[in-house]
């Protein structure tokens, strides 16, 4: 029985319930935010059972969640638009005092998927084969969540769970159980547990909800990771591991990094692409350790070479030098990892074809390796051996390569593109180069972006 007051020198006072929750940051996702909000400093006379975080909807409606102590809740979310947030600490002297709706945030009603570059087989998903040199919205649906794209093929993840892949169909890269091209999405399987997808060369590779891998696709140099030499056109499982947390999928390898912090490659080793340090004439069939590191956090795979950053906020590239794509000041191949500089404030890279780009932690956006076409964005198209500043803005958020192009996101959900404008991946309604970055469209609403071979795929948040 929860007691309501007590006797205190002077008399009978009723005992205090806590003070408000302070609510530090809200980031909105689809239909859904996370609050992170901390315990009150007076937390009164009893012990904090739980915390109620309450949402009131720009349709006038409410919405709410409760959590078991201070920090990130999720809360789920009917309406779109404008919404604000309110916390409130509950304890055995009943509910504390109320923060008050503040923290207003816009709340995103689905994410929608677009396309545009070349179309040869299908890879925009426009059901047709009609090139496009501005996005072409794939569909009608709000609920695309991730995209991957690969040389010519398609991988996206819904909000559901489910898996859809679309494009050339050549070596089963698709996931269909045949090699037939496909111009519009199609679902891989009947399953809605997947949770990241990668789209190579010929191959694909992605991890469910349950931490397990799975690839498909051409499997000549042991890419697909099974163990063996033999193609596969329907998901098989990389091991029974399921401790998988990130993969990258190259034109013939696959790496990927496990919840421990490791990082695994396997597949075709040319030029050490693997980086395991071994006879770079020698494939790999199944998933092996790169060095004994247990350290990191993001790793980018493409044709020759490799990049990924640790921890620690260091960066790492090994595979071909050519062109100084590995950011090395000279163009020597690696068969292990080595660190790029002796910076410690990475936050991403990714690997184009022969150029890297990648973000630090200031959101300043860097690259280096071939300048042709004007990949790199510094107004020239002069090869870089290490890494150069592209402009001098500070709020870069997302960034991927393509094989003559650069595509990226800011913070304030402006997306850019720079470099070849052969067959309009740039998204400018035309096909000419551009050596620095230039906005696709006045749109403020793009999350994510993914650069194929020469195309472009996006996902746009849309707002009621």
């Amino acid at each position: 029985m929860s007691r309501k007051g007590g006797i205190i020198s002077g008399g009978f006072q009723p005992l205090k319930a806590p003070d408000a929750p302070t609510i530090d940051s809200v980031s909105a996702g689809v239909l859904s935010a996370d609050v992170t909000f901390s315990a009150p400093s007076n937390t009164g006379d009893g012990t904090i059972d739980s915390y109620v975080i309450t949402a009131k909807q720009s349709d006038g409606t409410s919405a709410s969640a409760t959590a078991s102590a201070a920090g990130t809740t999720s809360v789920s979310l009917t309406a779109g638009g404008t919404t604000t947030f309110a916390a409130q600490a509950l304890s055995e002297y009943g509910p504390g005092q109320f923060s008050g709706f503040g923290n207003s945030t816009s709340v995103p009603t689905g994410q929608e998927l677009y396309t545009w570059g070349i179309n040869s087989v299908g890879q925009l998903g426009q059901d047709d084969i009609v090139g496009r040199s501005s996005p072409v919205q794939v569909g009608s649906l709000l609920t695309w969540e991730q995209v991957s794209a690969g040389s010519k093929h398609v991988a996206s993840i819904k909000t559901d769970g489910t898996l859809w892949t679309w494009g050339e169909g050549l070596y089963g890269r698709l996931g269909h159980n045949n090699e037939t091209d496909l111009s519009s999405p199609v679902q891989v399987g009947a399953l809605n547990t997947w949770e990241q997808v990668s789209a190579g060369d010929s191959i694909t590779a992605s991890i469910k909800t349950d931490g397990t891998l799975w690839a498909w696709g051409f499997n000549g140099s042991g890419s697909i990771g099974d163990g063996t030499t033999v193609t596969k056109s329907s998901p098989v499982q990389v091991g029974a591991l399921t401790t998988w947390l990130q993969v990258s999928t190259g034109y013939n390898h696959i790496t990927a990094i496990k919840t421990d912090g490791s990082l695994w490659a396997w597949g075709n080793n040319g030029s050490g692409r693997l980086g395991i340090n071994t006879n770079q004439t020698v494939d790999v069939s199944s998933p092996v350790q790169v060095g004994a590191l247990y350290t990191w956090a993001q790793v980018s795979a493409n044709d020759l070479h490799t990049a990924a950053v640790k921890t620690d906020g260091t960066l790492w590239t090994w595979g071909e030098g050519a062109n100084g794509r590995l950011g090395h000041n000279n163009e020597i191949d690696r068969s292990s990892p080595v660190q790029v500089g002796s910076l410690t404030n990475w936050s991403q890279v990714a690997t184009g074809r022969e150029h890297t780009i990648a973000i630090k932690t200031d959101g300043t956006l860097w690259a280096w390796g071939e300048g042709g076409s004007g990949r790199l964005g510094n107004s020239s198209q002069i090869d870089k051996s290490s890494p150069i500043q592209v402009g001098a803005l500070t709020n870069w958020s997302q960034v991927d390569g393509g094989e003559l192009f650069t595509a990226a996101v800011k913070t304030d959900g402006t997306l850019w593109a720079f470099g070849s404008g052969i067959w309009g991946p740039l998204g400018q309604n035309n096909v000419a180069n551009a050596s620095s970055p230039v906005q696709v469209g006045s749109l403020t609403t793009w999350s994510q972006v993914s650069t194929g071979t020469t195309f472009t795929a996006a996902i746009q948040q849309t707002f009621t």
